[in-house]
């Protein structure tokens, strides 16, 4: 991840055993999860203004709680290639 402006507003805390919290230092707003370990970056959407999103597929989706009938690969955790089961649900 690069950022072109505000560096200086980003906070930092370790929320888990693989993951630290990125937020805005003034508003307190969440901007990203980093995986160091897992080689991944989370970045909330609502943190990228007119950025053109494109959902390819949905993770953990054993967990959620507001089904989607959208035709996108639903993984019940994780792809394969990072550790998960790479297992698909139904939709």
């Amino acid at each position: 991840m690069k950022l072109t402006k505000g560096a200086e507003f980003l906070g930092k805390f370790k929320s888990s055993d693989i993951s630290d919290r990125r937020y805005c230092t003034k508003c307190g707003s969440h901007i990203s999860v980093d995986h160091p370990t897992l080689g991944l970056i989370d970045v909330r959407i609502g943190a990228l203004r007119n950025f053109p999103f494109k959902p390819k597929v949905h993770l953990n989706y054993a967990e959620t709680v507001l089904p989607m009938k959208d035709g996108l690969p639903k993984l019940k955790d994780f792809p394969a290639s990072i550790g998960g089961s790479g297992e698909t649900m139904a939709e």
